[in-house]
């Protein structure tokens, strides 16, 4: 008996439907894969890939064709290296941000790395650092707010050891809202931030 064309077309186009629906319970499993690599390349290792836009992100497919949780990450051809006492400090700022410290303790682990502004504004500081590791919030979107944010203080010099991270911060949290996942890179890094500083604790006593 043969089988209508109307019904492989059917069926064609929800086999295509049903793998969608199967990519898309995995997303948060590879987002947070994602950022727990990262956050561990950072303070871990000290070396890490400062490039991870989504053409250098891989879904590992099995046999069968269907995407697991595995990624492969591919292109390390701009990556950082970080010291210790660099992974400390960047350490120190990310928890801040995460444990949503006042802005005089976020302000003062940001100077810490060595930036200077203009009028070294405190609120400009915390604010600024808020942004770089912090989640994406609604006023963030608006035109005023950065307005307001350059009108307290301007940036004379970043330091260099921190660009990459953040870089590789906005690349990761770019990469989640376009899935419309809103991370905060603060969170996902606290833990391995957290261990950077014991384990310089340990080395120094």
């Amino acid at each position: 008996r043969l089988v209508p064309s109307t019904w492989n077309t059917w069926a064609d186009s929800h086999r295509t439907a049903a793998a969608q629906a199967s990519q898309l319970t995995l997303t948060k499993s590879w987002l947070d894969a994602l950022f727990d690599v990262h956050g561990h390349q950072v303070f871990s290792l000290g070396l890490f890939n400062a490039d991870p836009h989504p053409g250098n992100i891989l879904v590992i497919e099995e046999e069968d064709g269907v995407p697991s949780t595995k990624l492969g990450l591919i292109d390390y051809g701009q990556c950082k290296r970080l010291t210790p006492d660099e992974q400390v400090r960047i350490a120190r700022l990310v928890i801040s941000v995460a444990e949503n410290e006042s802005d005089d303790y976020v302000a003062a682990a940001f100077r810490a790395l060595g930036i200077k502004t203009k009028n070294d504004s405190t609120e400009f500081l915390a604010n600024f650092a808020r942004l770089m590791f912090g989640p994406m919030k609604q006023e963030h979107l608006h035109h005023s707010w950065h307005i307001r944010l350059h009108e307290l203080d301007r940036v004379q010099y970043f330091p260099k050891e921190l660009s990459m991270v953040y870089r590789t911060s906005l690349l990761l949290r770019g990469l989640g809202i376009s899935l419309q996942m809103n991370y905060s890179i603060s969170n996902e890094w606290k833990y391995h931030a957290q261990q950077a500083i014991q384990r310089n604790q340990l080395a120094t006593s």
